[in-house]
């Protein structure tokens, strides 16, 4: 009698412990955890971020190059490769040679406004380099071209090698970056930016440290972004219009050259360029 009752205590133990495992099997399945990046090497080889140009519903691409992995990442491979007016990212070089030339003497100096309205209310103000960059004020940086003048610009926009190098005629001192025969393209606007990263380009370290310095947009104890926006087609002067946002992201002891080109359709592609630059960092753990 007593072994039948130990059977039948063992039967409902058994029954019971069977049960449970029924209605609640995360108690007792291994389950694999949700894979995070923790550094770069764990960031897969490719990455799609065409969701994000068509969520922000752009057309475009993106060049991310990560130094230190030596790992390129992008969208729209064929465009990389295709040359466009640089627009206001030529501010970049354009304040090296005004620095290296002495036409302003730091990134302080003030150049006084012609009282001409233009279109951002911004602009319509005495202004300095470090002021004027942020703005992307076109008319600072078209006095500053016409002070360096034709043959010192051209001068320096060959030995840097900055796209194909053609800033046209001498009529066109002051735009030749909005419309005209300079190109470059994503490829070439990241080999530059590695160069000034390296102090690689042919200026003083004291004008390199100052234009990095402008660049900051972003700064916080994790990174620092240093970027410039372009939008060749702003006031009519180029068509199609299209957007730029170049730059690199210091983390860690990584760095992350980037360059994005867009086709601006209306004005909350301003914006865009770099809401989809953010995510698409976002994408590689980075931001």
């Amino acid at each position: 009698m007593k072994k039948v009752s130990r059977l039948i205590i063992a039967t409902l133990v058994a029954l019971a412990c069977l049960t449970f495992t029924l209605f609640h099997p995360t108690q007792f399945a291994f389950t694999q955890p949700t894979p995070t990046i923790q550094n770069p090497t764990e960031i897969p080889q490719s990455i799609d971020f065409g969701r994000h140009f068509q969520e922000l519903a752009v057309k475009g691409s993106i060049l991310i190059e990560d130094l230190r992995q030596n790992r390129t990442y992008q969208h729209n491979p064929q465009r990389n490769s295709t040359a466009f007016l640089p627009g206001s990212t030529f501010k970049i070089l354009n304040s090296l040679i005004s620095l290296e030339t002495g036409i302003t003497s730091d990134e302080l100096q003030m150049l006084t406004w012609d009282g001409i309205q233009r279109q951002i209310p911004a602009w319509n103000r005495d202004l300095n380099m470090k002021e004027a960059i942020k703005i992307s004020a076109v008319w600072f940086y078209q006095v500053l071209a016409r002070r360096v003048g034709y043959d010192r610009m051209q001068k320096w926009v060959t030995q840097v090698g900055y796209g194909n190098s053609q800033i046209g005629s001498k009529q066109d001192i002051d735009k030749f970056w909005l419309q005209g025969e300079l190109r470059i393209t994503p490829q070439e606007q990241i080999q530059f930016l590695r160069r000034l990263y390296n102090n690689k380009l042919p200026f003083s370290e004291r004008s390199l440290s100052i234009v990095k310095d402008i660049l900051i947009v972003e700064k916080t104890p994790e990174y620092t972004i240093r970027a410039k926006t372009g939008w060749v087609g702003f006031e009519g002067m180029a068509k199609p219009e299209i957007g730029w946002y170049v730059g690199y992201l210091e983390k860690g002891d990584n760095i992350y050259f980037f360059a994005t080109n867009i086709d601006m359709q209306s004005q909350k592609d301003a914006s865009a360029r770099i809401e989809l630059t953010r995510r698409c960092f976002q994408d590689l753990g980075v931001l």
